[in-house]
């Protein structure tokens, strides 16, 4: 679609979510010069659309009353925000099943014109998203109505009763004021005050197994940090192997290369200390190589051995 007929449909738009808009407003949000405008006007009039002009010092153009458009209209462009936007909704776990999607991309087919809804069927075959998934098939799954409800409930500040199910498997119900959901590391998180343990903790939406809106109320501290409550809690999960790592570069430097979800990082004379924890000894290893930059292992020993045999076996195949 040339840059002309996306400015018509934005035109569309625009005239029929306003009562009126004069010229300059027209001109404004098209990015175009009056008289471009009374050709687009005249345009959509020739094209059967009732549009009124309105004389006078305070003029401007209105859609005839009563009339609307049918409610789907889009641009290429608009079409592929929506496509990918429903194929990311299912590569990040947000509905357990396809159903959803397939039912919403089915609908969209249906009312789009042939050429475009062929360009898009061959998006939808070709087109990768970059989105982890949480480990394993019945994993990192979000019902969509339990973060609408929690969506809901965080921005009126409604309290929820929650039974939730830890990673032990152990089954409590808790009382908690929820500050907002996330998508972090391919699962759903949600960060929210928690009434049992009396500290903000962080809930993943797929180990929750129910959820009740209360009538109470709560107010959100102000200047709650979302995304800093989802990384601060990510690194102060109790793993099995907590390391701490001296490396050899400014804090600055350090802050750049370490995101605050895979660990912390404080001055140490002129280096920098790294405290990063994992359920896996060797993956501490990558994540501290892939940084790039020289480093030496202050505890556990156990990671010192992990490091030299990750060197020996690097050096075994250099030779080979």
């Amino acid at each position: 679609m040339d840059l002309s007929k996306e400015r018509l449909l934005t035109l569309l738009e625009l005239l029929q979510a306003r009562r009126r808009l004069s010229g300059d407003e027209i001109a404004e949000r098209l990015e175009v010069t009056p008289r471009t405008v009374r050709r687009y006007i005249l345009g959509l009039q020739e094209m059967g659309i009732p549009v009124e002009a309105e004389r006078g010092r305070t003029g401007g153009y209105r859609m005839r009353p009563g009339f609307k458009l049918p409610p789907l209209m889009f641009t290429n462009e608009e079409a592929l925000v929506l496509v990918l936007g429903l194929l990311a909704v299912e590569r990040v776990g947000l509905m357990g099943s396809g159903l959803a999607v397939g039912g919403a991309l089915a609908k969209l087919d249906r009312v789009l014109p042939d050429a475009l809804r062929d360009r898009l069927g061959a998006a939808q075959e070709t087109l990768q998203l970059g989105l982890r998934h949480g480990d394993g098939d019945d994993h990192g799954h979000a019902d969509g109505e339990t973060v609408l409800t929690l969506s809901t409930a965080a921005r009126d500040g409604i309290r929820v009763r929650i039974r939730y199910r830890s990673a032990r498997g152990d089954e409590t119900e808790r009382l908690v004021d929820p500050y907002g959901i996330a998508f972090h590391g391919g699962r759903w998180y949600l960060a929210a005050w928690d009434h049992l343990r009396e500290d903000l903790r962080t809930f993943r939406l797929d180990r929750l197994l129910g959820i009740e809106q209360t009538r109470e109320s709560f107010a959100r501290p102000e200047g709650f940090d979302l995304w800093e409550q989802i990384h601060h809690s990510m690194a102060s999960v109790p793993y099995p192997w907590r390391a701490e790592v001296r490396l050899e570069v400014s804090l600055d430097q350090a802050r750049r290369l370490v995101s605050p979800s895979l660990g912390t990082v404080e001055p140490l004379d002129d280096a920098v200390l790294l405290r990063i924890g994992a359920d896996d000894l060797e993956w501490i290893v990558h994540r501290i190589a892939s940084l790039g930059v020289t480093f030496t292992v202050l505890s556990p020993p156990e990671l010192r051995d992990a490091v030299l045999r990750e060197a020996g076996r690097l050096a075994m195949c250099g030779r080979g």
